[in-house]
């Protein structure tokens, strides 16, 4: 029987897989993936302060998956929004912003209870800012640029909470499935139930995220996968087409695992330039400006590209003037570069935001 592209899938079938999952080429990629990752997670275990990567580099996952579903910000409108959360912004960098806020919640609820639908349901909400659950209403299909229907997903919210408690039970399943198998079996199966009106590509990818989080694969959420899909955009899709037609799932998983080792690689080696560029300006600061020199204030300054007084202040460093005069003294080094924007003196980290734009 052929696919019908034009009907809601309420026969997708439930998970696991009935084909294999676990070919040896599937292997042989998981064991690369892996190994990079597992490189990964060592490094960034041992930088002091892991908010320096949580903030700068998840942001740029938050802006380039977001991208994925045509919210385009620029770099310096999201870290100068970043910068000054109550300052105003426009629509599309906020809820890049939410994206990664949605993001840090989900990390941080891991600590308490697993990965569940009410928690998609906390995230989703948070990302569209809205009060947003399981479909209800019928009618939602998915359209490529000319306007024909690629995918019709489940329809009716029994159908789909069963195929959500299903996924569930998948993801918490004992098995000897290699868990970047698993990732990517899980990625498909909540992309193709599609329990949201919106925003279930951003939620699918924070799962991605989380789900390694879980499996103790990472130990904080830095993987760029959303890079390697915006260059590989097409394969994406027709990868995830692929399994709803034919049931490929080999050329899937291939992809999916293809994805995690070479963005694992490419996070390895941007944490390891700014690793070196952050003790390249701890060793000048404390050379040249020895009065000032803190850890504390090397490490400030490296949180974002943009650095405030208030952000000294709030981290105990200094009081206002103090801090400012601070700021000021690494901005005549010329560590940062004094911006004044509106009523705010920002000052920029140039050398990290080249480094995070690599």
């Amino acid at each position: 029987m052929t696919f019908d592209r034009s009907q809601p899938y309420n026969d997708l079938p439930l998970l696991p897989p009935v084909a294999e999952m676990e070919s040896k080429a599937v292997l042989k990629q998981a064991i690369a993936a892996n190994r990079t990752l597992a490189n990964l997670r060592g490094l960034a275990a041992q930088i002091p302060n892991q908010g320096v990567l949580i903030n700068s580099i998840v942001l740029q996952e938050a802006r380039l998956s977001s991208e994925i579903e045509n919210i385009v910000t620029t770099n310096d409108e999201l870290y100068r929004a970043d910068a000054d959360p109550e300052g105003k912004t426009d629509p599309h960098t906020k809820e890049v912003l939410r994206y990664r806020q949605a993001l840090n919640f989900g990390f941080r609820e891991l600590a308490t209870r697993p990965l569940t639908t009410n928690l998609f349901i906390d995230i989703v909400r948070i990302i569209k800012e809205v009060e947003l659950g399981v479909r209800r209403v019928p009618g939602t299909s998915l359209k490529n640029t000319l306007g024909e229907v690629i995918y019709t997903p489940p329809e009716g919210e029994a159908v789909i909470r069963d195929k959500l408690s299903n996924l569930e039970k998948f993801i918490h399943a004992e098995d000897d499935i290699d868990p970047l198998v698993k990732m990517a079996v899980i990625h498909y199966q909540f992309e193709a139930i599609h329990p949201f009106e919106d925003g279930n590509g951003r939620t699918g990818r924070i799962l991605n995220l989380l789900y390694l989080v879980e499996q103790e694969l990472l130990d904080i959420p830095v993987l760029f996968l959303s890079r390697y899909i915006i260059a590989n955009r097409a394969e994406y899709y027709e990868g995830l087409r692929g399994v709803t037609e034919r049931q490929d799932w080999e050329t899937w998983i291939l992809y999916m695992l293809r994805a995690v080792e070479s963005t694992a690689q490419q996070t390895f080696d941007q944490v390891t330039r700014i690793r070196a560029l952050m003790e390249q300006v701890r060793e000048q600061v404390h050379k040249q400006a020895p009065s000032i020199y803190s850890k504390d204030l090397v490490e400030v300054i490296f949180k974002q590209p943009y650095t405030k007084i208030q952000f000294l202040v709030d981290a105990g460093i200094a009081k206002r003037q103090t801090a400012s005069t601070y700021l000021q003294t690494l901005s005549n080094l010329g560590f940062l570069r004094p911006s004044k924007q509106g009523r705010e003196m920002y000052y920029i980290n140039d050398a990290l935001f080249a480094e995070l734009l690599k």
